[in-house]
């Protein structure tokens, strides 16, 4: 087996009021954000200030907010049963390095070169298109727990999948761009890429487990299946309603001096998200997955890593904002778009074994 998942402690959120309305709070924060920056610019510029490797320390707040609830679920007892059956694994490993960076070429290009064409001129299209590539060759990290939780996927599983792919990324990311764009002759930020997973992963994983072995020690598995377990649930949805105010806060200067062209680099990063999330899920039915193992294996694809393509766009063509603006693109879609996919994925539980 892959590991049964714990009670699923996020139906608690669902009792909560914000989290009822979640949609409608998901567009107050973007359009309030915008306006206020607007109103007050020194402030978004503040913000963007405070980075670590090119890693934004405020954004890392909530991130923790959103993953520390589901890490503190992890028990690395199911965890070896993970490797007994590879076949969810490899199915992410697939997805991510060779399928997704190929129809993100593929989507971006119809659009920016065919259906832009004469809108859009073809030099800032060619930016526009390798930000594109940049962003979707470098799988998700940390929002990846947040999307399995919400959708109750396996938590060991999830970790597992992270983990494997966060290994094959430094060993197959500069490749991978190269073959699609036919460029070479960059590297990947290593220090964004190790305080990241560092950061994002390895730290709050140790503090969820210290927490879990302490309450577990002192009051018993159950107490904190009934008891603690909740207390820590609405942290998700805080979390990701702060990351909300902060991307849009620090992107609102960005986003009123482009609203054309992050509208036509939307439409096929939302597109290219919603096809790799049908692949994934697919792919997950064809090889009989159970549901809480097949959801979050439908999620790391359609999510992107984007601290890195930002780093890696910003180094790589400093000249070519086009380039940057493509993946910050990417990171405003992803949210609302991943919001969407798990509001898909639960009510398809049913059609897998």
């Amino acid at each position: 087996m892959y590991g049964k998942p714990e009670n699923d402690s996020y139906e608690q959120i669902r009792n909560l009021f914000f989290q009822r309305l979640l949609s409608l709070w998901v567009l107050l924060c973007m359009g309030n954000c915008v306006l206020l920056c607007h109103c007050f610019p020194s402030f978004s510029a503040f913000l963007l200030k405070l980075s670590l490797a090119q890693v934004n320390i405020p954004i890392a707040v909530p991130i923790w907010l959103m993953i520390f609830p589901m890490m503190r679920k992890i028990d690395f007892t199911s965890i070896k049963n993970v490797f007994r059956k590879p076949k969810p694994l490899i199915l992410t490993w697939i997805i991510n390095w060779a399928i997704k960076p190929f129809t993100m070429l593929g989507t971006t290009y119809l659009f920016l070169h065919v259906f832009y064409s004469g809108i859009i001129p073809a030099d800032l299209a060619n930016d526009y298109l390798i930000g594109a590539v940049l962003l979707g060759a470098a799988p998700c990290t940390a929002m990846v727990f947040l999307w399995s939780a919400l959708a109750n996927g396996n938590p060991a599983y999830t970790l597992l999948q992270v983990a494997t792919n966060d290994l094959i990324l430094p060993v197959a990311y500069v490749p991978m761009v190269g073959i699609c764009l036919g460029i070479g002759g960059f590297s990947i930020p290593w220090l964004t890429l190790l305080f990241s997973i560092v950061f994002f992963i390895l730290i709050p994983l140790v503090l969820a487990t210290l927490v879990r072995f302490l309450v577990v020690r002192k009051a018993g598995v159950s107490y904190r299946e009934e008891k603690v377990i909740p207390k820590f649930s609405p942290f998700t949805t805080v979390g990701l309603l702060l990351i909300l105010v902060l991307l849009f806060t620090m992107q609102s200067e960005l986003i009123l001096e482009n609203p054309v062209h992050i509208l036509f680099i939307a439409v096929p990063l939302i597109l290219q998200t919603f096809l790799i999330y049908g692949q994934s899920l697919l792919g997950g039915k064809l090889l009989k997955l159970p549901y809480e193992v097949a959801a979050p294996a439908s999620f790391i694809g359609p999510s992107n890593f984007f601290e890195l393509a930002v780093a890696v766009a910003t180094s790589l063509c400093p000249a070519n904002p086009g380039v940057a603006l493509a993946t910050t693109v990417g990171v405003l879609t992803e949210v609302p778009t991943m919001l969407i996919l798990v509001s898909i994925a639960k009510p398809l539980k049913r059609l897998f074994s």
